[in-house]
């Protein structure tokens, strides 16, 4: 009689083959190391075979282990075709996270456009700085801000933005030369990661003792510079609307370097990429920022290979 092996069994499975390590994968299912190595001798003990090879170094598949773990993963893409195909239709909510800024000065006045472009969806949005833990299934997606953390997400870089200094433009006529900003009053934004000891630096110059204003938001660094109270460090991107409205300039364009780095992050759990409205606004976001998207919600690519 054929060993009755449950779906959870082959998830443990799943998870230590794919990442070659029985810690890792008691990481991404919070389960302890010894549950995931007790869970693999059982199902060896079940099936009769060895799955993994020990060594002083961890752990590797045998070659029945290397079979198992093949169907193994077009099982669960045949259950995830199906899931996607019942949450689909059942529920078309995107329950989204995001840094505030992002949300405030890029995301918000973009979503009539892919509500408009996605009729059916409805979007459920939330901002702040922690980044959403998907314990307790409140968020399908987050976009972060900074290098993500935790384990078992993909990660969606959402391309370079330019960092640089941005004013009104009556202060914007006082600012000819680099060294025209040591007498002007800059704005800083606490939890940037480029701040303007970063851009004096790139620019060769040693940054003044300390910033006019300080802001641990950078819409409010972005609004207080549009106001006319300073000079703001900040991303071209989060100012879009204010550059295109002309409240907002780069008074050294051409005549500094500027700063660039990928700020932001798409970041979700691989479970998650079965559901539809989710696999929608990837899509959406990677066409509007004009970066390629993730090959894990385009079917391309399976979960062992994240």
């Amino acid at each position: 009689m054929r060993y009755s092996i449950s779906l959870s069994a082959f998830h443990i499975f799943e998870a230590a083959a794919r990442k070659c390590s029985f810690k890792a994968a008691a990481s991404e299912l919070s389960l302890s190391t010894s549950a995931i190595s007790h869970a693999i001798r059982k199902m060896e003990e079940g099936v009769g075979v060895p799955l993994f090879e020990r060594t002083g170094q961890g752990v590797r598949l045998t070659s029945s282990g290397e079979i198992l773990l093949e169907h193994a993963s077009r099982a669960f893409e045949a259950l995830d075709s199906g899931l996607d195909l019942v949450m689909s239709r059942s529920s078309q909510l995107l329950r989204l996270h995001c840094a505030p800024s992002f949300a405030a000065q890029w995301l918000t006045p973009r979503l009539a456009r892919f509500l408009s472009e996605h009729p059916g969806i409805e979007v459920r949005l939330a901002a702040g700085m922690d980044y959403a833990r998907f314990t307790n299934d409140d968020f399908d997606a987050d976009i972060v801000y900074g290098a993500p953390r935790g384990d078992g997400l993909v990660r969606m870089g959402l391309g370079e933005e330019i960092v640089t200094p941005l004013c009104d433009r009556t202060r914007a006529r006082t600012i000819r030369s680099i060294t025209d900003l040591l007498g002007q009053t800059l704005i800083q934004s606490d939890n940037k990661q480029l701040r303007w000891p970063h851009w004096f630096e790139a620019n060769g110059l040693a940054p003044p003792p300390a910033a006019g204003l300080r802001f641990d938001r950078s819409f409010l660094a972005l609004a207080a510079a549009a106001d006319g109270l300073g000079v703001a460090l900040e991303s071209t991107r989060l100012a879009e609307r204010e550059i295109a409205a002309g409240r907002l300039v780069a008074p050294l364009a051409g005549h500094a370097r500027e700063l660039r780095y990928v700020g932001h992050h798409l970041v979700f759990p691989i479970a998650a990429r079965r559901r539809a409205p989710l696999r929608a606004f990837a899509r959406w976001l990677a066409a509007e920022l004009s970066i390629p998207i993730d090959p894990i919600l385009d079917g391309q690519a399976s979960p062992q290979q994240r």
